[in-house]
């Protein structure tokens, strides 16, 4: 992560993160804004690797960063940094393109620890968010009709991997639980992502549901 913005309007909290982002990402060229607006020009002006982006600021959500960088710099990985865990926050930026979603109530280590595996193609989830994206969409989502579904067809270690990548485990972890090395799995996350036109966990968790892999 060579290029990295961080939008947060409160500036004892953007000192926070940059110290927290400078740790995991030394290399990194940090952009700060407090507002959208800011935010929107440096977008315009620089190409990012990565943004964590603040939700509630003076001038509007920021929303509408994760959305712009996601038209015109799809290689960047949005983060959302928030202490929102409603559904209301957290689904529109997900919708928009955020790559992950950390809630600021975490420890710091925890917060670190996220970030650091994004260079393993891990989406920073916090564990509570996790949690509320699979009960909401096992919720929300109804049985379509069979004609109606598109067919998707997975082998059955993709199936396992999957059900494991909805349910929240790290791609180390699966691969401790299949026996498997997390370079594996990472090729099995990228394969299934390309099969079933995904790409965030979350997309992958409302997938794993239509697909009836939470009733094995």
């Amino acid at each position: 992560m060579k290029t990295i913005l961080l939008l947060e309007d409160l500036p004892e909290i953007r000192a926070w993160l940059k110290t927290l982002v400078m740790q995991v990402f030394p290399d990194g060229q940090i952009s700060e804004a407090a507002r959208v607006h800011d935010a929107l020009e440096l977008v315009s002006a620089i190409k990012f690797d990565l943004a964590l982006c603040d939700l509630g600021l003076p001038d509007g959500s920021g929303v509408a960063v994760v959305e712009k960088l996601r038209e015109t710099q799809s290689e960047c990985q949005s983060v959302v940094v928030t202490i929102h865990d409603d559904d209301e926050h957290l689904f529109p930026a997900l919708q928009a393109g955020a790559f992950g979603y950390i809630l600021k109530e975490q420890p710091r280590e925890l917060i670190t620890e996220q970030l650091t595996r994004m260079s393993q193609g891990e989406p920073p989830l916090s564990p509570s968010i996790a949690r509320r994206v699979i009960a909401y969409f096992a919720a929300q989502s109804k049985p379509q009709q069979p004609d109606l579904m598109p067919h998707v067809s997975l082998t059955e270690r993709e199936s396992e991997v999957l059900l494991r990548v909805a349910k929240g485990f790290t791609l180390p972890e699966i691969g401790v639980q299949l026996g498997l090395s997390r370079h594996t799995i990472a090729d099995y996350v990228k394969q299934i992502y390309r099969k079933l036109n995904v790409s965030s966990r979350a997309e992958a968790a409302l997938e794993a549901q239509r697909l009836g892999l939470f009733r094995r």
